[in-house]
């Protein structure tokens, strides 16, 4: 048996695959302690731990201790001179019409930095020797006094020579064995030093809590029998064992939306499908992905309450449009969705948990489109009189009835995730009515049809089990890593034989970490170049394959930036020397071997009809069940398609079919 538990803001989401039986269950997560609504869920699905051999976890827990500030009082050691790098940060302001704007506060107060006499050059050089018998003085003061659990180290130009750094963190180690240590050369060596101290500081930040978390979580499966592999989601996709998260828990931070990605993209590729925007809804955001040819897209960093984190993540755009998003009115007058959200808890106020703000969800059961008794399957009762309640207030300030409010706050939030997805599309190049849309979470299904007609998008593929998707991806995705490094490369003549010896080195030092990690069996790697013409900020990402590597020349190089380059900024072409290769980055995967198959359940079919409103039109709709359908059944909207997590609508013009993998193939004919 495999399992997949996945925690989300709202529900913590299981899917257990035990040969050809699928087991789901969703439970509400419990955000004081997620790994008590993760053992919820294992008992909600009745799951003999004793026969799991393989159990992978995604959680939130990295991100709240962030958000919540609840992470590990921790130390920040930098070079002589750069003590106020975390709070100087970058001159950029988000908001450039605040007389107020403060930047994002650090994870680590000023009193909290301290310095060592060391210096490095950017080419690996050092300059100035780091003076030991001075730092185990300042070391003293500074970490004597027992006040912290984390130290983070990011020494000047690490990146190009971490010797500095290794010899500090022994030291530390050494006379310190309690604290949890972070090199800036573990985590990103990467240039552009704002950003590695960032990450570093962060990395550092969330250690303990990681530790702490994983340590109680597997102790309390082992107590129930489990004797499996245990892995961790990690935010570009991939998952790595537990242990693992003991070098770098930043990695862990986007877990779940990372899984809903990789679960999406899986069930696509089984239909023949690789050109997807991935969209999920769950109970407190939406989550968005490009995948181009059955990849998701990868980003270089990522950020988390304004503070950056330099990382390859699934390039994401999240925004506050969920289940529990709450609807609002703004000074103006205007009627707005998010981005607070009621959460777990109280959560809606259909909950019956205390909520009281209309949500999302509450607008949903009152212009009919979310069925009271079968929410949840019916595992879980909500009230449409508490909704109402909740929508009252509002409805009368616009002078409208309460449905047609919760059909226009439906609409709002259709225009945020509309607005998503063409930062990920068109923003990027790239046309949306290429790809098919992939809805996913909770109330993904429910929003679908009208966001893929306001961008244009005539597919949609709904795959089954879409409420709890996210918990299949962690089933579904390979061990991976990635490694990344600055080293400055000019394209000329012998740009292609430094590539590739750089690659070489980079690939034998991953496969042994994967060794090491007791991960056998046959690797694969991905290779890609950060480029950019001599003189440019920022760079693009030149994707590269083992042929294309072998095969590489100078030009060919050159080619493949000026036509990724094109494809962002519209001109791309160059002769030699005027570009250069700024970073490597190789990724590296291992298959989980036999890959579970997602599979629907099939029973009686059934239909009556429903009313729901729907753009301001009251409509008759055909209400059934998925498990109902058989493969080749084609139904016309307006329809209402229950399932067991989750809802699906297909509105008037549209018709959907389901197809031989058990997903329903939403259609504008």
């Amino acid at each position: 048996m495999r399992v997949g538990v996945e925690v989300g803001g709202t529900f913590t989401d299981l899917v257990a695959i035990d040969g050809d039986e699928v087991i789901v269950a969703k439970v509400p997560s419990t955000p004081a302690a997620p790994d008590q609504g993760a053992l919820a869920a294992l008992t909600a699905a009745a799951v003999d731990l004793a026969r799991v051999d393989d159990l992978v976890h995604g959680s939130t827990v990295a991100t709240n201790a962030i958000l919540e500030r609840k992470g590990a009082a921790t130390a920040f050691i930098t070079t002589r001179g750069f003590r106020d790098i975390l709070a100087l940060q970058r001159h950029n302001r988000r908001r450039i019409y605040d007389l107020a704007y403060a930047k994002p506060a650090p994870v680590v107060a000023r009193r909290d930095c301290f310095e060592v006499d060391e210096r490095i050059g950017g080419d690996g050089q050092v300059i100035r020797a780091l003076d030991l018998a001075a730092a185990v003085d300042g070391l003293e003061r500074a970490l004597g006094e027992g006040r912290f659990r984390a130290v983070a180290i990011c020494l000047l130009n690490a990146y190009a020579n971490p010797a500095h750094e290794q010899a500090l963190a022994a030291l530390v180690r050494e006379r310190w064995p309690a604290l949890a240590v972070t090199c800036s050369s573990d985590v990103t060596r990467e240039f552009r030093e704002y950003e590695r101290a960032s990450t570093t500081a962060l990395a550092a930040y969330v250690q303990p809590v990681i530790d702490s978390y994983l340590r109680r979580f597997g102790q309390a499966l082992g107590e129930r029998g489990f004797a499996g592999r245990f892995s961790v989601m990690q935010s570009n996709g991939g998952r790595l064992p537990a242990e693992a998260m003991a070098r770098n828990a930043i990695t862990s931070l986007f877990s779940g939306p990372a899984a809903g990605v990789m679960g999406a993209v899986r069930q696509a590729r089984r239909a023949g499908l690789g050109d997807l925007i991935t969209f999920d809804m769950g109970g407190t955001s939406t989550d968005v992905c490009l995948v181009a040819g059955g990849e998701p897209a990868l980003a270089g960093e990522t950020e988390v309450d304004g503070l950056p984190i330099r990382t390859p993540v699934l390039d994401i755009v999240t925004v506050g449009a969920g289940g529990g998003s709450i609807i609002w009115i703004d000074d103006g007058g205007l009627l707005r969705v998010g981005p607070r959200s009621a959460g777990a808890d109280p959560g809606p106020a259909c909950y019956g948990r205390g909520g009281s703000e209309p949500t999302v969800t509450d607008a949903h059961v009152i212009r009919g489109t979310l069925r009271a008794a079968a929410f949840l399957d019916g595992e879980m009762a909500i009230s449409v009189e508490a909704s109402a309640a909740a929508l009252a207030p509002l409805a009368a300030r616009f002078g409208m009835a309460p449905a047609e409010l919760a059909d226009s706050a439906i609409r709002v939030a259709n225009a945020n995730i509309v607005r998503a997805i063409q930062l990920v599309s068109t923003e990027r190049g790239r046309d949306p009515r290429d790809y098919v849309l992939v809805p996913f979470g909770g109330a993904g299904p429910l929003h679908a049809a009208a966001v893929a007609a306001e961008l244009g998008i005539r597919r949609i593929l709904v795959p089954p089990y879409a409420g709890v998707l996210s918990a299949y991806g962690l089933l579904a995705s390979d061990l991976v890593t990635y490694d990344t490094l600055t080293q400055r490369l000019p394209v000329d003549d012998c740009a292609a034989e430094s590539v590739r010896r750089q690659f070489d080195a980079m690939r034998a030092a991953a496969t042994a970490t994967f060794r090491e990690l007791g991960i056998e069996g046959e690797l694969g790697h991905s290779y890609n170049l950060e480029m950019r013409y001599v003189g440019q900020a920022f760079e693009v990402t030149v994707e590269l394959d083992a042929s294309t590597l072998d095969d590489l020349t100078a030009e060919s190089l050159l080619r493949r930036f000026g036509q990724a380059h094109h494809r962002v900024f519209e001109f791309g072409e160059a002769e030699l020397s005027q570009a250069e290769v700024v970073s490597f980055r190789l990724g590296t995967r291992a298959p989980p071997g036999h890959m579970p198959v997602l599979r629907e359940s099939n029973s009686p079919a059934s239909e009556t009809e429903v009313k729901l409103l729907e753009d301001g039109r009251q409509r008759q709709a055909r209400l059934l069940t998925r498990a109902g359908l058989r493969a080749g059944d084609m139904v016309a909207g307006p329809a209402l398609i229950e399932d067991r997590t989750s809802t699906i609508l297909v509105p008037q013009g549209w018709r959907t079919e389901r197809d031989e993998y058990d997903n329903l193939i939403i259609e504008r004919p």
